[in-house]
């Protein structure tokens, strides 16, 4: 008919007269099973198989001394723990405390506030340091001991040039002596 209806035409050309071409038979597949091991590209599957033990140690807290360990003993498909030392944060202890009420709470404890005097509650708002501020003790030391040093006649020191050389240690060496002294 066309020109790409006799391009693509199988066969001869628009005027062949052949049957169609009959599909081949498929040829029977002869179906070969391996062992699961011989058919994996995992590697060594007997070296992935064994189990390896895990040891490891932490130290000790200062509410749990002592060299803490944990053993974990993994396989490919499970791990297993074997050991662990009491004080680690996965080991539980198995004492349960034995509730002897059945579920049942414990009442509430009400506290209510007592009945002051006057004088308790001025000497709750004053504060209850009555011995740091009675006369005698280290407050009154150190009021001594400033009023000692405000009574003494005031000292004028007057610092003079002197004549040494630049650089001289001199000066410093008289202000010295002068302070100790």
């Amino acid at each position: 008919m066309g020109l790409f209806d006799r391009l693509f035409a199988s066969g001869g050309g628009a005027g062949s007269s052949k049957p169609p071409a009959k599909p081949k038979a498929k040829q029977e597949v002869e179906t070969v099973f391996l062992e699961p091991d011989a058919a994996s590209s995992l590697g060594d599957v007997n070296f992935m198989r064994r189990s390896n033990t895990i040891r490891r140690t932490f130290p000790g807290t200062a509410a749990s001394p002592g060299t803490k360990e944990r053993v974990l003993e993994v396989a490919s498909m499970e791990a297993e723990l074997k050991q662990i030392t009491p004080g680690l944060g996965g080991s539980s202890t198995s004492e349960e405390e034995i509730s002897l009420t059945g579920g049942v709470p414990k009442p509430v404890k009400k506290t209510f506030a007592k009945p002051m005097s006057a004088a308790a509650q001025e000497k709750l708002r004053r504060g209850s340091s009555d011995a740091v501020n009675n006369p005698g003790g280290p407050a009154a030391a150190k009021l001594e001991q400033e009023q000692a040093e405000a009574a003494k006649p005031v000292q004028a020191t007057y610092i003079q040039q002197s004549t040494a050389k630049p650089g001289s240690i001199d000066p410093f060496k008289k202000m010295v002596k002068e302070l100790n002294g």
